[in-house]
């Protein structure tokens, strides 16, 4: 039998030790767990990177992956810690982490849990802390065959927390950029299904309402030091600079929320 895989997201940083007490006690309740680490380097508090990064990550592991994912800025608040089993995005991985927006993207016909049963947290409960206190140990049950219902009492309405919208205007497609990744590629909510219908080499990509780059299919199709714009790995419409960062390029310290259009030539 393969060992139970449970991964990590949170915006803990990688040079702190709380990722390191939240594997401490998996390990120590399942230790057979193999825990991957998708990114302790979400921004402080941004829900919606971590929406990103988790949606991203989840659709590249096997069924049966526990995923805990904490950015979690009420934690200690009235805000429940939850867990999402069987939705329409992932069917057969499981989330948990705080109902705040966070696991919303997996939250579409699934069955959500609060986890509320004390016998599946550690004994004291740190209210500055739940990744450790109350994630990482139902994970470690959920891991070890505890059913989902068992954790406590279903939830019919969780926080929703939906991404920007994209919408249309005439010809064109309206997003923006949701962060900016670890090289500087400026990520955005423009699905490759949001594309105008025409050949992709006639479709011009606006940001901030002023720089105009065309939409190319890798970052090598243009000179080092030029922008482009790609359809990145997960689908969705980056900007990018060769071998260099479109962020700072652009002069941009936080472009979160800044527009991108995509229109045909």
């Amino acid at each position: 039998m393969s060992s139970p895989i449970i991964t990590l997201l949170t915006d803990f940083g990688s040079g702190s030790g709380y990722p390191a007490q939240m594997k401490g006690v998996i390990l120590g309740l399942c230790p057979e767990a193999c825990i991957v680490d998708i990114s302790h380097e979400v921004p402080p508090f941004q829900i919606q990177m971590g929406q990103v990064l988790l949606r991203d990550a989840a659709a590249a592991f096997p069924p049966g992956t526990i995923h805990v994912a904490v950015v979690d800025p009420g934690v200690g608040s009235s805000r429940r810690p939850v867990l999402v089993a069987g939705g329409e995005r992932a069917p057969d991985q499981f989330f948990i982490g705080p109902d705040n927006g966070l696991l919303w993207p997996f939250m579409r016909q699934a069955r959500i849990y609060e986890l509320a049963n004390p016998q599946l947290r550690r004994a004291t409960v740190a209210p500055t802390f739940h990744g450790r206190d109350i994630f990482a140990p139902a994970a470690a049950h959920l891991a070890l065959g505890v059913a989902p219902e068992q954790f406590g009492p279903a939830i019919e309405e969780p926080v929703k927390l939906s991404g920007p919208r994209v919408r249309h205007e005439g010809g064109a497609v309206v997003g923006e950029v949701v962060f900016a990744d670890h090289f500087g590629n400026l990520v955005t909510n423009l699905d490759v299904d949001d594309l105008p219908p025409v050949d992709r080499s006639q479709v011009k990509v606006m940001v901030g309402g002023k720089t105009l780059l065309p939409l190319r299919s890798s970052y090598a199709d243009v000179a080092v030091g030029q922008l482009v714009a790609v359809v990145g790995s997960s689908g969705y419409v980056e900007v990018a600079q060769r071998e260099g960062s479109a962020a700072r390029a652009l002069g941009l310290d936080d472009p979160r929320g800044m527009p991108v259009v995509l229109e045909p030539m």
